[in-house]
């Protein structure tokens, strides 16, 4: 057992014994592995069995967990290290990992992101982790930001660089260069979404910028390895776009579904699809309602049950060559709302991962960055503030975990300026079969964190697919 899983388990067996993990440490040559009560040890080969919980102490955020907890979860004897957590949420108001501390007052208080005029910084701040590692080339984020210093050009500018892009990808198109043209296409849809993805300073050309992603990235489809097939599925009069993609050979594979978050898009979540597809499962990446194609259309609404039953039930019509026994749910952000929700009426997902997601939104809310709330407003097609703050409380798990009976993983970052860890911990509490992940060092989506938590949760769901 590594030195950074030892004091975990010391200090769930209730015994004084190991040292506290080595500042410096590496990452852990296995993970502690949890059990709920009455099960002491766990089976070889496994990455972690569901009904457990996990803290994952990084070598950034070491020491012994018996110098204070959270709390101790009544149901499961093991105790979570409240004073990294409560540390964590201490300083996220004004720390980010790998970006520095915010600018400071003159009196040396944090400036927040709620009280900072410059959006610009904002987007830049928060979610500069997100877009590189979806994709975003980094110095064309860091020289579109350097250069856009008013909020209203946040949208032309990243279409400019979108279009550098999609002509390169055109001029190696002609050139009979696919590979080349494909990834110059991927990389400027991926631009044109970061242009409008909480960005509705002109409502036209957000549109044309979100449309523009769909469109260039279809052009990528047919090349990517394995390819993608676009799927139409048939909702409430118009359809769930969705991109299909499923490693080669002749038998079924297990699928998993993806579901974007408030502002995300199909489009973005190409990196974690090649997760599960290394491993051998197909992917099935979804606009739902509100989301990207289908935000002209609909609001955002919290259930999802009447979303994944047509999904399902269109595959089942379809028979796309994956097995309809092995499908899972990795939802992020607010999709981590929408696939427990999901998960309680429809029992032909066999397991759920839940990323980042909150337990209640409308909790949340005051706490919001101005950016954050804006794409609410705008999805949830409100007229105003007040209007998307009480819409925001329908959103939420009351209720609902306790018929998630299936295996549930919910990951969350200790740093996350969105959502509390304490929103994580009432999800795992409440849902019978969760392992909770939380990351200590990780900021919203543990986007900063990408190579733990992606590997993490696609050897989980593979493992509870088969």
């Amino acid at each position: 057992m590594s030195a950074v899983a030892q004091p975990l388990i010391a200090d769930r067996a209730g015994r004084a014994r190991g040292e506290p993990a080595r500042h410096g440490a590496q990452e852990p040559r296995e993970l502690a592995r949890f059990l709920p009560r009455g099960r002491r040890s766990a089976r070889p080969g496994r990455v972690f069995p569901p009904g457990g919980w996990l803290v994952f102490v990084s070598h950034a955020h070491c020491g012994s967990v018996s110098d204070g907890c959270l709390y101790s979860p009544g149901r499961i004897d093991i105790w979570i290290p409240g004073a990294q957590l409560c540390r964590g949420l201490a300083e996220r108001s004004w720390l980010e990992p790998g970006r520095g501390r915010q600018p400071k007052k003159a009196g040396g208080e944090a400036v927040s992101a709620l009280e900072t005029t410059n959006r610009v910084q904002v987007a830049a701040h928060h979610w500069r982790p997100r877009f590189v590692a979806n994709g975003i080339d980094v110095n064309d984020f860091d020289d579109t930001v350097a250069k856009t210093t008013e909020w209203k050009d946040w949208g032309p500018n990243w279409k400019a660089v979108g279009e550098i892009h999609e002509a390169l990808g055109r001029s190696a198109e002609e050139s009979g260069r696919a590979l080349t043209a494909t990834q110059a296409y991927q990389r400027a849809a991926w631009c044109y979404h970061l242009g409008k993805f909480l960005w509705f300073e002109d409502l036209d050309l957000h549109a044309q910028l979100r449309d523009r992603a769909v469109s260039v990235y279809r052009r990528a489809l047919p090349h990517l390895d394995p390819p993608a097939e676009r799927l139409e599925i048939p909702f409430e009069g118009h359809i769930i776009p969705a991109n299909l993609r499923r490693p080669s050979g002749p038998q079924p594979r297990p699928l998993v579904l993806l579901v974007p978050g408030l502002d995300s898009s199909k489009e973005e979540l190409f990196a974690i699809e090649e997760d599960f597809l290394r491993r051998g499962m197909a992917t099935l990446t979804i606009d739902g309602p509100g989301q990207s194609e289908n935000a002209v259309d609909f609001a955002i609404r919290p259930n999802w049950e009447t979303v994944i039953t047509p999904v399902l039930d269109q595959l089942e019509r379809l028979q796309p060559g994956v097995d309809q026994r092995r499908i899972g749910l990795m939802g992020i952000s607010m999709g981590a709302i929408y696939g427990p929700r999901a998960a309680a009426h429809e029992k032909r997902l066999r397991a759920v991962v839940g990323l980042a997601g909150p337990y209640n939104l409308g909790e949340c809310w005051d706490a919001l960055n101005p950016l954050t709330k804006g794409g609410y407003i705008f999805y949830t097609k409100s007229a105003g503030e007040a209007e998307a703050k009480q819409k925001a409380y329908t959103f939420n798990l009351e209720g609902v975990l306790d018929r998630v009976t299936q295996p549930l993983l919910v990951i969350h970052g200790g740093r996350d300026r969105l959502f509390p860890p304490a929103q994580a911990e009432r999800i795992a509490r409440e849902a019978p079969a969760a392992t909770l992940v939380i990351y200590p060092d990780g900021n919203h989506v543990c986007n900063n964190i990408a190579y733990k938590y992606r590997p993490l949760m696609a050897d989980w769901l593979k493992e509870m697919l088969g």
